[in-house]
């Protein structure tokens, strides 16, 4: 692709402001009425966050996953315990999380540490998921080189017409994490470029706050 058609691509931002007066003392707070909000503009998967962590390496590696639960302030997602993702944050518990929410001009960062759920947590979450997705779950030896797609589909049909998919417990190498925040930045586009960031730092039990320049 041409370069000046990539640096051409501009948008001015004009959703609206983040100023400090009325901001609640806990990010947790103004996080939940932002996501509320980008829920109630029927936003599509509004609960999307793209997560990072980094190998023993040093490497860093993103993805998108959703967040299925908001466990006493920790945003929670569930995944195969065996997958690429897992294995970076049992060696490396600090991750940081990404929401983007491009119709409202806003996005959120949160950084912090991941530890597994209780195992409720996870159990209470699979039994919710509609059957095929729990089957889908079970089969999958995520991040894992397979030969071809018609493996996964096999796999999935054998197992299918030989189980009660509705009676499947939870498999133990599948399960939620969630993310103990320590920071997070909240940015509000706004016009010439000139954006908003407020961003929460944990302190002990409390948080102070702070502008940033855009």
């Amino acid at each position: 692709m041409d370069r000046k058609t990539i640096q051409g691509l501009r948008n001015e931002y004009l959703s609206g402001i983040l100023e400090e007066s009325g901001l609640p003392d806990n990010p947790q707070t103004l996080f939940g009425q932002w996501l509320k909000e980008a829920i109630g503009k029927g936003i599509p998967e509004a609960n999307a966050m793209a997560l990072s962590t980094v190998s023993s390496e040093g490497r860093p590696s993103s993805r998108i996953v959703l967040m299925k639960d908001y466990q006493d302030g920790s945003p929670v997602f569930f995944t195969n315990y065996s997958s690429r993702k897992a294995g970076e944050i049992e060696n490396n518990s600090a991750a940081s999380l990404l929401f983007f929410w491009k119709e409202l001009d806003r996005q959120i960062r949160i950084e912090g540490f991941i530890q597994k759920t209780k195992p409720e947590v996870s159990d209470e979450y699979f039994l919710e998921r509609p059957g095929a997705s729990r089957v889908g779950a079970i089969i999958s030896p995520q991040s894992m080189e397979i030969p071809d797609r018609s493996f996964l589909e096999n796999r999935f049909d054998e197992f299918m017409t030989q189980k009660d998919v509705l009676k499947e417990k939870r498999p133990q190498f599948w399960g939620g994490y969630q993310l103990i925040p320590d920071y997070y930045e909240f940015w509000q586009g706004r016009e010439n470029r000139l954006h908003d960031r407020i961003c929460y730092r944990k302190a002990g039990k409390a948080w102070t706050r702070a502008r940033l320049a855009p």
